[in-house]
């Protein structure tokens, strides 16, 4: 059976690698020259079942509000005439409310913990190297208000078996002393052992090559126009170097999904959310973080990737542009240089801007998408990285009609 993959980021190249385990013969096509060049190239880098909480919760309608005034907030609206902005935003709105933040968590929470143990099998089967760090993640809080709240919603993860501990500042930087400096501006932290990190492009690369020794043949710089269908099936897909043909088709697209699934008569409700990131040469390594974590009031994460920190924020719904400007980094240059003055090359950081696949709920969708050939994995939001390896898995499952490892409600389409 020929399967091929559309999109060659870390969703369409863990589910090819579980696609060819399985069996099949698989194709990848994708616009860029080589994979993880787009939403997978410079992420945070985080592996966090243990922050699977709904960005859609009842703090952030005032957040967006804030946002239309001030560039400082963690979550920005920026609004435009487009109509699916307005549309994803209100569908967005709606999912935060109390209820609906709690179940969106359990969803997340669910498929976060066993993507950690797919990827755990494949890094096992592969070998494939991407700075991986197992010591676990820090979550820091500067208000104790916060801090408390959030010792409370850790109940929602632990019941789905994630691991937390509650530390004082001094617990805290007794885990990692690069933070002495902050101790001061913090109430709290928790500490999730078991989350992980590594770089994201690194791991989808090594990945890529691993399933081109297997068989899988990558295509790039190929551009995906449309889509040929025959009665309930997908026959072909265009793009600007002629047409592919598969058995089966799988939708990794990320914010383009939509665009292609509309040609087959299927509304998918994701939307760009931007986010920014800087990447710092480390200096000095004792003044350098030894394991990733955030700045939870901030919504600032950072992870150290070999001899290199990398530093993520905001999430911002703006659009399709990935444009940056230099004022887009001020406020989380501060942030970091509160947290770890002197860790890294500031003057000489290197900048990016990507966009996250963003569905209102904060889950992505499997399943088929109408046709009887052509399958979803999609709308991962700032999640992909660590749902990635779960989502293959599932999609596998769902191909050759197995009855996935978790529950699928609520990630269906329909």
């Amino acid at each position: 059976m020929k399967a091929l993959v559309l999109g060659c980021g870390v969703i369409g190249v863990t589910t090819a690698y579980e696609l060819v385990k399985a069996g099949l013969d698989v194709s990848v096509i994708d616009r860029e020259a080589e994979p993880a060049q787009f939403t997978s190239f410079a992420n945070a880098g985080l592996v966090t079942p243990a922050h699977a909480y709904a960005w859609a919760n009842p703090s952030v309608p005032m957040i967006m509000l804030k946002s239309l005034i001030r560039n400082d907030t963690s979550v920005r609206f920026k609004p435009s005439f487009d109509p699916a902005q307005w549309r994803w935003s209100l569908a967005f709105l709606r999912q935060c409310t109390q209820r609906r933040a709690m179940e969106n968590t359990n969803r997340k929470s669910k498929l976060c913990l066993y993507s950690l143990a797919c990827l755990r099998e494949t890094v096992a089967e592969t070998d494939v190297k991407y700075d991986q760090k197992k010591t676990g993640l820090l979550y820091n809080y500067r208000s104790a208000k916060k801090f408390d709240a959030a010792m409370k919603k850790a109940d929602i993860l632990r019941a789905h078996g994630i691991r937390l501990e509650a530390l004082t500042p001094d617990e805290m930087v007794a885990k990692d002393p690069a933070l002495a400096s902050a101790k001061d501006q913090m109430a709290g932290s928790l500490f999730a052992p078991d989350d992980e990190s590594g770089d994201a492009c690194m791991f989808t690369q090594g990945l890529a090559e691993v399933c081109r020794s297997k068989g899988v043949k990558f295509q790039f710089n190929t551009t995906i126009k449309g889509v040929e269908t025959e009665g309930d099936k997908v026959v072909a897909v265009r793009t600007d170097r002629g047409n592919f043909s598969a058995d089966i088709y799988v939708i990794c697209l990320g914010i383009y999904s939509p665009h292609i699934a509309a040609e087959l008569g299927l509304k998918i409700p994701i939307y760009p959310v931007k986010g920014y990131s800087m990447t710092l040469a480390v200096n000095n390594p004792d003044l350098s973080p030894n394991r990733g974590g955030v700045d939870e009031d901030n919504l600032l994460a950072y992870c150290p990737m070999g001899n290199r920190l990398r530093v993520t924020a905001t999430a911002e719904i703006s659009g399709y542009s990935n444009t940056y400007k230099p004022h887009n980094f001020a406020h989380m240059t501060r942030v970091i240089k509160s947290l770890f003055p002197g860790a890294g090359d500031f003057e000489q950081a290197k900048y990016w801007a990507g966009l996250r696949p963003m569905t209102p709920q904060g889950t992505p969708y499997f399943g088929p998408a109408k046709h009887s050939n052509i399958w979803l994995n999609t709308g991962h939001g700032h999640m992909g990285w660590t749902m990635a390896s779960a989502s293959a898995r599932i999609t596998r499952d769902l191909i050759l009609q197995k009855k996935p490892e978790i529950d699928l409600a609520g990630f269906l389409l329909t």
